[in-house]
């Protein structure tokens, strides 16, 4: 039988219980490692909390402490939520998903509603995806049986993505690429028009 006591050792050991200065050093290096939200700061400290159980002689203060990772800087959702829409968006992904995203991230929903696109950005996302993904006029032509059991697949990719119903059958469905860009701008029209409202 082989044995090795390395392995022994590091399933005999048992990490210590925390307090204080223990909970906000694990706060410190997660923070420091990980651009990170206010929520997600708040999940895994409490996870650490279970997994090591508490020593305080208090109950341990997550909302203080993560308020106070806020007041200093350490953590900004809004800045977060702005830099991770802003990666999902040129990835392609639509409004509904980014917005799954941030709130599962634990964004307040004010901020979520100020970093979803706007519809101009929704569309050219949702042909950015289509592009990435040959779909539509960037594909093959979908014809026949198998063209519209790929033109399902397509639709639902572009679901799953995040995209409403009706601008993904639009991008699918477009004669060419100089249709979707008309359709992109379309959504700037309508979008200056409903600023002057």
């Amino acid at each position: 039988m082989d044995h090795n006591p390395r392995q022994s050792r590091r399933k005999a050991r048992t990490p210590r219980p925390l307090d204080s200065a223990g909970l906000r050093d694990l706060a410190m290096r997660y923070v420091a490692r990980y651009a990170t939200t206010s929520g997600k700061l708040r999940r895994y400290l409490a996870r650490k909390l279970r997994e090591r159980e508490w020593e305080g002689e208090n109950a341990p203060d997550l909302e203080g402490l993560v308020a106070s990772f806020e007041e200093r800087g350490f953590v900004d959702d809004a800045g977060w939520a702005e830099a991770r829409a802003s990666a999902l968006t040129a990835r392609g992904y639509g409004t509904r998903r980014i917005g799954e995203d941030l709130r599962a991230a634990g964004i307040d929903a004010d901020i979520r509603e100020d970093n979803v696109p706007g519809e101009r950005e929704a569309r050219e996302a949702a042909v950015r995806l289509a592009r990435r993904r040959r779909f539509g006029p960037f594909g093959q032509a979908l014809t026949g049986e198998e063209g519209q059991r790929r033109r399902d697949r397509q639709l639902a990719a572009m679901a799953r993505a995040g995209h409403d119903f009706a601008s993904a059958r639009r991008v699918i469905e477009a004669a060419s690429e100089a249709d979707l860009a008309l359709w992109v701008d379309e959504a700037e029209e309508r979008d200056e028009g409903d600023y002057v409202r």
